[in-house]
């Protein structure tokens, strides 16, 4: 068991919204207000996390509300202290009812079409004009302050130890994938993470060559490739990690595959630096695999940012133009599936830190026999 974590320092939502109240004075046409809607972002910007929360941001920090329903106040009074709450089941009223016949900013990405007409007729009866913003709250995302990167350093360690006390203990020839997936995910909450980050991949044998497998009955045996994709989730954070081992022995040509794929997944951790782009890390791990002859092989980008949600900004693949700084939180999962075969993926979550790269995932790469 895990010794009791250190206390994990506090989440600043005020300095967070003020830094996207500069944004949006930037922003152009300037808005009197933004209705956060998309749960991450209202979570990043307030604490809150029910199921039903917006924000209305403002100009001013005494413009900000949090805009919830009965269910929820006492959490509201928990989670947002620091916020005054509209009660009301309708966002978009409270909204155009606050900025009056000023401009009110919505999150076109996370409107539905339905949504988004409705609601612009709406504005359009109130007088008020209104403003599509997109990826504004992503975006300061991206960079992980102090409190995030503490909760992603803790479900990092916790998924490193959860995956390692699986392949000592559980892993084996007859086990099937589902008894190891179920077997991890209780591990996580054992040791103290509130969930999976997400289901658990848990792909043997053939399975393996599809990248996002989900575990069937199938049981182990000797000869097998296990891909094992997992993360823990500590306060809302994801960790996101891969290991792939064999059961019992391994042909050459699978083997060569996981050195081949080991290789690659050093080269693009070895990109990851304050100024990279998303495509440089791509193109780094990519022409190993290329050059070894299985470009047709490797079916995804390399990676993806992670934080509050599993995958989100920035998209590290061919062609993304996204820039790395410090304080950015990635992951590194270059794979090369073989169809009817077998596959390998080696994945590790990487802060940039200093100007490099920290591995928060710090688990063996090498190939592991079982």
């Amino acid at each position: 068991m895990s010794p009791e974590p250190a206390a994990m320092p506090p989440h600043d939502h005020a300095v967070r919204r003020g830094r996207l109240r500069a944004v949006l004075a930037d922003h152009e046409p300037a808005p009197d207000l933004l209705l956060v809607t998309g749960s991450a972002n209202v979570r990043y910007l307030s604490g809150f996390t029910g199921s039903n929360g917006q924000l209305l941001i403002g100009t001013q920090p005494d413009h900000d509300r949090l805009v919830t329903d009965a269910r929820y106040l006492d959490r509201a009074a928990h989670e947002a202290a620091e916020l005054p709450v509209l009660r009301s089941r309708d966002a978009p009223g409270a909204a155009l009812t606050q900025v009056g016949a000023g401009r009110l900013a919505v999150e076109a990405d996370h409107l539905t079409l339905a949504a988004g007409l409705a609601l612009k007729e709406r504005a359009a009866e109130a007088g008020a004009d209104l403003v599509v913003s997109q990826g504004l709250v992503e975006q300061l995302r991206i960079v992980k302050d102090d409190a995030e990167v503490a909760r992603l350093e803790r479900a990092c360690a916790l998924t490193v130890e959860a995956l390692g006390w699986l392949l000592d203990t559980v892993v084996g020839v007859g086990v099937t994938e589902l008894d190891l997936a179920v077997a991890l995910e209780q591990r996580f909450v054992a040791l103290g993470a509130e969930a999976a980050a997400f289901p658990s991949i848990v792909a043997s044998g053939p399975h393996s060559a599809a990248p996002h497998h989900a575990p069937t009955a199938r049981a182990l045996t000797h000869g097998d490739l296990l891909t094992i994709d997992c993360g823990a989730r500590v306060e809302g954070y994801h960790a996101d990690c891969t290991r792939t081992v064999a059961i019992g022995h391994l042909d050459d040509q699978l083997a060569e595959v996981h050195e081949v794929v080991r290789q690659a997944q050093a080269a693009g951790r070895a990109a990851v630096h304050d100024g990279a782009t998303g495509d440089q890390v791509d193109t780094a791990a990519r022409e190993v695999i290329e050059q070894a002859g299985h470009g047709a092989h490797f079916v995804h980008g390399t990676g993806h940012g992670v934080g509050l949600e599993i995958h989100e900004s920035p998209g590290i693949a061919r062609g993304s133009s996204a820039v790395l700084t410090d304080g950015t939180a990635l992951t590194v999962e270059p794979g090369v599936y073989l169809p009817q075969r077998g596959g390998v993926r080696i994945e590790d979550t990487v802060l940039v830190a200093g100007g490099g790269a920290r591995v928060l995932t710090d688990a063996p790469h090498g190939l592991r026999v079982m």
